[in-house]
């Protein structure tokens, strides 16, 4: 959905394309963005107040669900004609420098960009062979989606960082259990979530990738994993895969937003639209431990990232953009804790005293994750989007059936190994 089908013929944006030749004297940019309703509310109420105080500047707006945004992204960049400002996400960030789809930043840094109060390991986040390409516009760990009265109602207690893997299963298969709904399940489907995925070869001392970009992992762990998805689906904790299959991998579809789970896993900063999109309490929990004396698989991240398209001839403007977007305390209102909390001290001090409960909970979850948090791996390499791909449908085709897991995880391996060598 673009700015103009958003606003259905409301506002700013429409005023300027309408203007004829007082809009073409202006400076356009051009923004894409994935997410919920909710993100692009936030998103066009701080682009009219960058267009307030930059007159001669329009924004218009596009935003798309995760799932046809990266497609959608690529056709664009290969045809040449991307928006000028483009929501990045870490994984992708370097596959997206290395095309040289994406422009440097670091002429802009002092002038038309501020970053004077970012913590330099997050302005690092953003960097691709020693130069910058993206802007954290917060920080984020993954978490699970709790709908805190469906536990309150069994009077179970909410995970918590005590939690083991066995525990939840547990858990789950109680909720399932106990009926409180036609075809409602203790948790979602968890076996194709690259997220959940690397925190658990975390805790077993394994990553995704290497440095150099080659996988940090075997057949045995991915088989392993099968397995473990296998036994809760078996057990009836989690949903058969045909309704799994339902959830397209946005707020708006996720099953815990369609009331046939108690648990989905998301991105912390996610909570504000689970939270609008969800009539119950929804809480926040970290990932279950392998066991009691297993570290957590849990980092700090940038939630998602600004970049400039490297054929955008307002790379200037758009960097303006981008640091009124991270700096400007109106702008900070409006946006709140949405995408993260705020990189900026500044930002993050003015809104502290803001908050409401969702932005409360979401600061309170990122800063005291504890040992269950370490050190934010490498980027990865710029086939991870194609080797996501292969996990996940290699997922769902063990999740029908199709394979056993030991097969799945050796096929996935293989294709995996094929799809890096021939990338780097």
């Amino acid at each position: 959905m673009n700015r103009r089908q958003f606003l259905a013929g409301g506002s700013a944006t429409l005023a300027l394309a309408a203007a004829g030749p007082a809009f073409a004297q202006q400076q356009r940019l051009r923004m894409i963005f994935w997410g919920s309703q909710t993100r692009a509310e936030r998103t066009y109420a701080a682009a009219d107040l960058f267009m307030k105080a930059n007159p001669g500047t329009g924004v218009e707006g596009e935003f798309l669900g995760w799932n046809d945004y990266w497609a959608k992204l690529a056709t664009q960049t290969a045809g040449g004609n991307a928006p000028d400002i483009i929501q990045m996400d870490y994984r992708y960030i370097v596959e997206y420098a290395s095309r040289g789809a994406i422009a440097p930043l670091d002429d802009f840094v002092g002038t038309a960009l501020n970053v004077a109060d970012f913590d330099p390991l997050q302005v690092d986040s953003g960097k691709v062979g020693g130069k910058l390409y993206g802007i954290s516009l917060g920080a984020n760990s993954v978490a699970m989606m709790v709908n805190r009265a469906v536990f309150e109602k069994l009077k179970l207690p909410l995970p918590d960082a005590s939690t083991t893997w066995d525990d939840f299963s547990q858990l789950a298969v109680e909720i399932t259990n106990a009926g409180i709904r036609r075809g409602f399940y203790g948790a979602a489907d968890g076996s194709k979530n690259e997220q959940i995925f690397e925190n658990y070869l975390r805790q077993r001392g394994k990553a995704l990738y290497t440095a150099d970009g080659q996988l940090a992992f075997d057949a045995s762990d991915v088989a392993e994993w099968f397995d473990m998805w296998a036994k809760l689906r078996e057990a009836g904790a989690i949903p058969p895969a045909d309704i799994q299959e339902l959830d397209q991998q946005n707020i708006d579809t996720s099953l815990l937003t369609q009331n046939k789970v108690a648990v989905a896993y998301a991105n912390s900063n996610e909570l504000v639209g689970y939270q609008k999109l969800n009539k119950e309490p929804v809480a926040l929990a970290n990932f279950p431990r392998l066991t009691a004396e297993s570290k957590g698989g849990h980092y700090r991240k940038p939630a998602m990232l600004f970049s400039v398209f490297a054929k955008s001839p307002n790379q200037k403007a758009a960097a303006e953009f981008i640091s009124y977007f991270v700096n400007d305390l109106e702008a900070a209102k409006v946006l709140g804790t949405e995408r993260g909390i705020p990189e900026s001290s500044k930002v993050r001090d003015a809104l502290s005293g803001t908050l409401d409960e969702v932005g409360k909970t979401m600061l309170s979850y990122v800063s005291g994750l504890g040992d269950l948090a370490a050190k934010l791996p490498p980027s990865p390499p710029n086939a991870a989007g194609e080797v996501l791909i292969a996990f996940q449908r290699t997922a769902s085709g063990v999740a029908f059936g199709s394979q056993s897991s030991s097969d799945a995880a050796q096929a996935f391996v293989t294709e995996a190994d094929a799809i890096l060598k021939r990338k780097t």
